[in-house]
């Protein structure tokens, strides 16, 4: 034994020696791009803020939500033919997005009566979602209906984050950052959790159906956790009231007891600069059900199925990603003709894709997708600009919150819009065509007559 013991020892010390070196080489590379990654989200003075651990809240979020969307991905869309996805989809969206569309006005004005919660309402979004993960977990693989009030709740409570988040983003400015800087900081790592998170969540669908859900769960249960790591200036609700979207700046006149319905803080450059993202977000509601199907039922020449609808989703992300950098970057003072550019770009975009579609299908979809991304979020960073100069800061967190709802909604629309169409590519951009058209003859003409008088300067809009 003591021979058999001396022959192994040599053996299992050479093993032991490069297990280390191999975690030596490993840990290089990525302690090296922890580091780089610390110092992106603390740049700026974004640590001392707090803003960086609201930076990190939003990526675990996202990667959260994403493990949720391959699980239900695999189940309501892929898993049987494309006439009963359609079904599927369609009872998906009555079951959960009709009740949404009641409770998404509500949840704006109810987190705005708990400035004081904030934290534990980003928890409790973070813990609700974890805990309906594995209530889904059971019902996945066969997708039975126990599905769509879970899949309810977890949109609502992803929605109730989101409207929260864009709130307390104000409360962690930094000086040296301006609001849409921040809030591209916010996105960008967003997008880029979302793209770490999606192929985990495909590698735990090939275990099991279940497993992007458990995966889910533990994101959120750590998001949870990171929630109540914000500063405690998240909160603080002093100085701050609750604003209504008019189209008059003031306040409304005392009504019957003395009591005042609210303050009428909001511009008509913010109005206008709303129904522009409307439009762009409803865009993007459709394009993403209706190539979904489209791709599905009629892939691109030479691809499959698969490969078409990744190749409709990075051109996508890669134009979000791209918008949020350049949002971030951009020293242009005129939110409102940034905006009305976007529409004009997406206009022209999807009305000439409808014109070649039945030509140069893969080109057109790839350049919609990536320009639908681009445009959506340089407007929305033009939008939150706006909402920091024209709203006064005592309201702006209300403003923000409203604002979220209305685009929330608008994306629901679009969808609901994309599942309806028939699958005819022309048609189907036509239709897109039609929506940013519609948005355009909303909100153009006073968004560049807003740009005309000047609006009123803010020395960090950008």
């Amino acid at each position: 034994m003591a021979a058999v013991r001396a022959s192994r020892t040599p053996r299992t010390s050479k093993v032991r020696r490069a297990g280390r070196a191999a975690g030596r080489a490993l840990h290089r590379p990525l302690a090296a791009a922890a580091r780089g990654v610390r110092r992106a989200t603390h740049a700026q003075g974004a640590g001392e803020s707090g803003l960086a651990k609201l930076i990190e809240l939003h990526a675990v979020n996202a990667a959260g939500d994403v493990m949720i969307t391959v699980a239900l991905a695999s189940t309501v869309f892929f898993s049987v033919p494309t006439h009963q996805a359609r079904g599927r989809v369609a009872l998906y969206l009555a079951v959960t997005m009709a009740p949404f569309a009641l409770l998404a006005p509500v949840v704006g004005p109810l987190l705005d009566r708990l400035p004081h919660g904030r934290r534990a309402a980003m928890a409790g979004s973070m813990l609700a979602r974890a805990v309906l993960a594995l209530t889904m977990s059971g019902a996945v693989a066969g997708g039975g209906l126990e599905l769509y009030p879970a899949a309810l709740g977890v949109l609502v409570s992803s929605k109730a984050y989101g409207v929260v988040r864009s709130a307390v983003v104000p409360r962690l400015l930094p000086p040296r950052v301006s609001l849409v800087k921040a809030n591209s900081r916010v996105t960008l790592a967003g997008l880029l959790a979302t793209g770490v998170a999606a192929p985990v969540g495909a590698g735990l669908h090939l275990i099991g159906p279940a497993w992007p859900l458990y995966g889910a769960c533990a994101v959120f249960l750590t998001g949870a956790f990171l929630s109540f790591s914000l500063p405690h200036a998240v909160d603080s609700g002093k100085g701050e009231a609750r604003a209504r979207l008019a189209s008059r700046d003031g306040t409304s006149p005392a009504g019957a007891g003395g009591r005042r319905p609210g303050l009428r803080t909001v511009g008509p450059s913010v109005l206008h600069g709303l129904q522009a993202n409307a439009a762009l977000r409803s865009l993007s509601g459709f394009l993403t059900f209706f190539l979904a199907f489209l791709l599905r039922e009629h892939p691109l020449g030479g691809l499959g199925a698969a490969a078409s609808l990744g190749l409709a989703a990075v051109a996508a992300g890669t134009g979000n990603a791209l918008g949020t950098a350049v949002g971030a970057g951009l020293k242009a003072r005129g939110p409102e003709r940034i905006i009305a550019a976007m529409l004009g770009l997406a206009l022209g975009a999807t009305a000439l894709a409808a014109l070649l579609y039945e030509v140069l299908a893969p080109v057109v979809v790839t350049a919609t997708a990536a320009t639908a991304g681009l445009c959506q979020a340089l407007a929305k960073l033009s939008l939150d600009a706006m909402i920091q100069r024209d709203v006064p800061e005592a309201v702006r967190t209300s403003a923000f919150a409203r604002s979220e709802t209305v685009l929330q909604l608008a994306w629901v629309v679009g969808g609901a819009l994309g599942i309806a169409l028939p699958l005819v590519g022309t048609l189907g951009m036509a239709a897109a065509a039609g929506l940013v058209a519609l948005g355009a003859a909303l909100a153009v003409r006073g968004l560049l007559d807003a740009a005309r008088r000047g609006g009123r300067p803010a020395p960090r809009v950008v």
